[in-house]
């Protein structure tokens, strides 16, 4: 019996306790232990005896192991995690990019001076003198930061009725005052940062091959292309074979819309990932070989294994599961070749120049017509020009550490989808503006089928006025929404209605105010909120909210009347839609509502909105 009871007590001392984890617990646990179980090996336990030294590296150890796994447990989580490795690839899980400086924007003005030639029509620039600024022609700013030209410059371009769209001043006449140089104007956006290339030399296959660039904060990879003139599409992921690219627009619409939107396969592709230290980026290729190509879409294992016809006995034999890897469905890899990457790097709040600052020419590449004269040519080339009338901005320096850390929630919870009404909107104003530019958007169900939403769209002209959205426009929409809609969803694209409208008020003004004044302060204010920027599709116009308006003006003593009219066809010159509405059978409760999916407009402010003031004596 007394040996039961000892083994009983034993049982109950050795109960573990799994909550320690510094220091002192573990000592204090360690010292009750060695007591309970080796009573007559060691006694004193005392810090100086040899038994506490034992204890004292136990209870150090223990410690030591509680704090890593600690730290290792917090390292799981990317918002807790303080090592740059674990952070760096909880941002890539959560679909975080990392990036460097950002570059700065501007538009930059190109002035070229070229020959007077007498025409049909009186003076014009002489058409074989007029360039092409080619993209990649580099300006240098007042402080050194450097500015690449995105996008070519054709002084040659005409519109719709043969007339050159560069803006056209005479700069030197002769003795009849007729004109001997023009001056063309044109304006180009560049991008500040430097273009840099970097060669790499390739040799065996291997699949998901990896290449570094030496330069940090890369903020466009332009071009990578190798010697067989194969070219290399990014991506935003290996299993993604088509992009997009753009065209020009031959349409008739060019002069609203410059590309159209065009899929491309991507056989050869890569995706890029950039160190959180050092902000460097790495390319990384697919894992296919371009040289044993072939049209199986998952590949066969039984390629992969040793082969087993005729053998009746057999052994264990290994299967490399990477090899199935090595397929051209993840795109191919470039192997036993010259891989060129040309790229664009740096940026940073310095970047963001004052205007008049950007005014060196540092390279310039142009092009003229084959029929140029040599000494035109030259005489034209010394004498181009530049200037930022505005600031370039869009310059930033990189997010820190802490910064990425706080994008995680956000990029766990967006989606590279169309679910909602709102992901819809995004996707279309979110898409590039060279490819046409919705300016307002409305959505509405289907009546007569649930899995169908009508998408009406409307866009501007250069005067700002509203006009019905190009076809090129609807394709590129078409295109750019189809891969991101869900399968069985459907959308109609649609005209939105343009409803001119006219505002006529009247107003009373109190004796001590000058009338005309008065009128005038709220002819600019009735202007501004019946600004085309303040409308949206399906927005009906609220009366109380104009009345308000109108009598919420110093002097105004009472708003007798606000009258809104729907204008149609041709007035005075002035062309307006066909649309028409009966604004008395639109209005419910003092709201006046647009057709389905339509949008009302002023298109002539200073016509179609007048007002009449008198004084209160007059009444």
């Amino acid at each position: 019996m007394a040996a039961k009871g000892k083994q009983n007590l034993l049982k109950s001392v050795r109960q573990r306790r799994f909550l320690n984890k510094e220091f002192q617990s573990f000592r204090a646990d360690l010292v009750e232990y060695a007591r309970t179980y080796y009573p007559d090996r060691i006694n004193d336990f005392s810090e100086a005896s040899m038994g506490g030294a034992l204890l004292d590296f136990a209870a150090y150890v223990g410690d030591v192991m509680s704090f890593y796994l600690d730290h290792q447990f917090s390292e799981l989580d990317p918002e807790t995690a303080v090592e740059d490795i674990n952070i760096e690839r909880g941002l890539r899980n959560a679909g975080v990019e990392i990036s460097g400086a950002s570059p700065a924007v501007g538009d930059i003005t190109f002035f070229i001076e070229v020959p007077a030639i007498a025409s049909d029509s009186g003076f014009v620039p002489k058409e074989s003198c007029l360039p092409i600024i080619k993209e990649g022609t580099k300006l240098t700013s007042d402080n050194g930061v450097q500015f690449n030209l995105t996008e070519d410059i054709d002084f040659s371009e005409t519109n719709q009725v043969g007339e050159l769209t560069a803006e056209i001043t005479i700069s030197q006449t002769n003795n009849l005052n007729e004109p001997v140089f023009f001056v063309l104007t044109r304006k180009g956006v560049c991008i500040s940062g430097r273009v840099s290339v970097d060669t790499f030399e390739v040799g065996d296959f291997v699949s998901f091959r990896r290449l570094t660039l030496s330069n940090p904060n890369i903020s466009d990879i332009i071009s990578v292309t190798d010697d067989e003139g194969n070219r290399y599409y990014q991506t935003d992921s290996l299993s993604q074979d088509t992009v997009y690219e753009k065209a020009a627009n031959v349409n008739s619409d060019n002069d609203i819309v410059d590309n159209s939107l065009e899929l491309r396969s991507a056989p050869y592709r890569f995706i890029t990932e950039t160190s959180i230290t050092n902000r460097k980026t790495t390319l990384i290729f697919g894992g296919g070989n371009a040289d044993t190509l072939n049209d199986d879409i998952i590949p066969d294992p039984s390629e992969f294994a040793i082969p087993l016809f005729g053998k009746k006995t057999f052994s264990r034999f290994s299967l490399d599961p990477n090899q199935l890897l090595n397929s051209p469905t993840l795109g191919i890899a470039a192997s036993d070749t010259t891989v060129r990457v040309v790229y664009r790097s740096g940026g940073g709040l310095l970047h963001n120049v004052d205007a008049n600052t950007i005014n060196t020419i540092s390279d310039l590449v142009i092009v003229f017509p084959s029929t140029v004269d040599a000494q035109d040519a030259q005489a034209i080339v010394s004498k181009v020009d530049i200037l930022n009338e505005e600031v370039a901005s869009g310059g930033d320096d990189p997010l820190t550490t802490d910064e990425l850390k706080g994008l995680i929630q956000s990029a766990r919870n967006s989606q590279n989808r169309i679910v909602t009404k709102q992901d819809l909107l995004s996707r279309i104003y979110t898409m590039p503006s060279s490819f046409g530019r919705v300016f307002r958007a409305g959505i509405r169900p289907a009546t007569n089928n649930p899995l169908t939403s009508e998408l009406y769209i409307i866009s501007r002209d250069s005067a700002g006025n509203l006009i019905t959205a190009p076809d090129t426009l609807k394709e590129n929409l078409k295109t750019y929404l189809n891969d991101y809609r869900l399968i069985s969803d459907s959308i109609d694209i649609l005209d939105a209605p343009i409803i001119n409208i006219s505002v006529n008020f009247e107003v009373i003004v109190d004796i001590a105010y000058d009338r005309n004044l008065v009128l005038q302060d709220v002819l600019e204010k009735v202007k501004e909120y019946f600004n085309i920027k303040n409308f949206n599709i399906d927005q009906p116009i609220v009366l109380s909210d104009v009345t308000s308006l109108i009598y919420n003006n110093e002097g105004i003593v009472s708003v007798t009347n606000v009258e809104i009219k729907n204008i149609i066809g041709e007035i005075s010159d002035r062309v307006y839609s066909n649309v028409a509405i009966n604004v008395k059978n639109n209005t419910k409760k003092n709201i006046i509502f647009p057709r389905q999916g339509g949008i009302f407009e002023v298109k002539f402010p200073d016509e179609d909105i007048q007002g009449t003031a008198t004084w209160g004596l007059d009444v």
